[in-house]
């Protein structure tokens, strides 16, 4: 064997497969282009990939890379010390500097990996006003986001707390390896070409998506254990699903990784009973056992075995917080979810499962969507609120029914694997 081919054959060894995640978030997620600015926010234990990706983005042409960092241990201290009116203030001048330059054109990146029991022991009273002002104050950034104006994508990175939720009775550096495979794996950056890895699979998504598309079904049906809910699609709705191109003319893959395809539900035309099918980290605190009733659109009533609080307080923040932004379909053999790995991280958990998203549509979930105005998305049935929560409620044993405007009933998904 030639000293090429041995060197071939070695194993990627931690670092150059976080060097490929690096590259598939700048050149397949969000996709930078030359004399483009990058915003990005991380924790900052994620560094390494920080590291990287601002590596790749200036070599992909970025004019300037700026990183917003979090940290746990002084979000804890925000709790623990600060004042009672404390927990009703926002960065609303960050947030709103940030959508400044995500309107004039700048890329955005999000390093997703935080610890989902790190708000466990704090009450959840105070989590939820924070996470109330939090949304309001985010609004310009989330409009930005949602009406897909720029370029953007998320990626993440195997922290020490993530690790050690997933992996609870590993080793710290154990969990934390493990869970480095699964995202890399789950990423595509383990094979031999990463970049042909993403163009393939864009295009499995993509002939799902027009499947779904040249049905123009009027509605879907879920049902199955704890779960029948019959949800109305917008009208003039669109499937999306892959690489998409923003009003901005730039094609990104927002979520690294993904597994589903997308439209938006009609506000006011969702009716019936559902319940969550895998836990929900939502800021910081772990929501299980949601179920939820929903009549002309809005949730009646609305329960969770842990988190409740946080639950009632999140469909709480608005008048859009109580109904739907988003239906997504993905088949319960995905990898993710064939990697048997409970993530408690909706980027990950979310392509494991069909899932519903509480509160803002997405403005390209809808036909022709960059020649309508606002008034337009709103009278066809999209959502408007400050937030957007994605949870599961797909399984094994999850049917999907698509329903046309005549009546006629079409299966969709059957325990829940696509049944076309």
């Amino acid at each position: 064997m030639s000293r090429k081919a041995r060197l071939a054959a070695r194993p990627l060894t931690h670092g150059q497969r976080l060097d490929r995640l690096a590259m598939v978030a700048v050149k397949v997620g969000a996709n930078i282009q030359p004399g483009q600015q990058l915003i990005m926010t991380a924790n900052v234990e994620s560094l390494p990939l920080v590291r990287r990706i601002t590596d790749h983005a200036y070599g992909a042409g970025a004019s300037l890379v700026t990183t917003l960092f979090s940290d746990e241990q002084t979000v804890l201290s925000r709790f623990r010390h600060g004042q009672d009116a404390a927990f009703e203030s926002a960065t609303g001048w960050l947030f709103e500097g940030m959508a400044n330059a995500l309107n004039d054109g700048a890329a955005r990146l999000a390093i997703c990996g935080d610890n989902p029991k790190l708000l466990d022991a704090v009450d959840p009273e105070k989590v939820g006003r924070v996470n109330s002002a939090r949304a309001k104050a985010y609004k310009p950034v989330s409009d930005a986001i949602t009406q897909f104006r720029t370029n953007w994508n998320i990626v993440s990175y195997a922290t020490t707390g993530w690790a050690k939720a997933v992996f609870p009775d590993l080793h710290p550096k154990t969990a934390q390896a493990k869970l480095f495979d699964a995202i890399f794996k789950a990423s595509r950056v383990d094979g031999d070409d990463p970049i042909a890895a993403w163009k393939a699979h864009n295009a499995e998504l993509a002939k799902r998506r027009d499947w779904l598309n040249a049905k123009n079904f009027h509605s879907l049906r879920y049902y199955g254990p704890g779960t029948d809910l019959t949800v109305g699609l917008a009208d003039g709705h669109a499937w999306c699903g892959g690489a998409a191109t923003s009003q901005s003319g730039i094609t990104c893959n927002a979520n690294i990784p993904t597994e589903e395809v997308f439209t938006t539900p009609h506000a006011f035309r969702v009716d019936g009973y559902v319940t969550s099918t895998k836990p929900l980290n939502h800021a910081g605190s772990l929501l299980q056992g949601i179920q939820v009733r929903f009549e002309g659109g809005r949730i009646v009533s609305a329960s969770a075995l842990k988190g409740d609080h946080v639950l009632q307080k999140m469909i709480g923040t608005d008048d859009g917080s109580c109904r739907l932004g988003e239906v997504a379909l993905v088949p319960h053999s995905s990898p993710i979810s064939q990697s048997g790995i409970l993530f408690l991280e909706t980027l990950y958990d979310e392509n494991a499962a069909s899932h519903i998203a509480l509160g803002q549509s997405y403005r390209k979930a809808f036909r022709n969507w960059k020649g309508l105005v606002q008034d337009d998305f709103v009278a066809r049935g999209a959502n408007q609120s400050n937030i957007h929560v994605d949870w599961m409620i797909g399984s094994g044993e999850i049917d999907v029914d698509g329903i046309h405007a005549d009546g006629t009933i079409e299966p969709v998904m059957r325990k829940g694997e696509w049944a076309q």
